[in-house]
């Protein structure tokens, strides 16, 4: 069964607004779900915005790698976007980082920053 999370397709990117408390097999689904719309649209990048969420935990941090790490497989480049204080404070607590993926302020510089590599890329 999808997620109940929005996966936009804006130009040649795909925006995953993540929002709410997430159960692991929901951050799953998603993780396929997004996996599954990169196949589908041959989408040249994917934001994850995680701006509306309160919290991140160890899993939902791995697994938001795990996305960035199989989408550039996949040939598509990751950006999580919207990083609060708080969860940067959590997952350096936690001694977490998210190696595989760059993160960007908000929306419009992780678009900007897509933007940006894939065009390096092209090169």
């Amino acid at each position: 069964m999808p997620s109940n999370i929005p996966i936009l397709k804006i130009g040649p990117h795909l925006v995953v607004p993540i929002q709410g408390d997430l159960y692991d097999q929901a951050v799953l689904q998603l993780q396929q779900d997004i996996l599954g719309r990169i196949e589908a649209t041959g989408a040249e990048g994917v934001v994850l915005d995680i701006s509306a969420l309160e919290f991140v935990d160890s899993f939902m941090a791995r697994v938001i790698n795990d996305i960035a790490s199989m989408a550039g497989l996949m040939g598509t480049r990751a950006v999580v976007v919207g990083m609060s204080p708080a969860i940067a404070m959590v997952l350096m607590d936690l001694g977490l980082q998210l190696t595989s993926v760059p993160t960007a302020r908000n929306l419009e510089k992780g678009l900007q920053l897509l933007a940006e590599l894939t065009a390096s890329e092209a090169e």
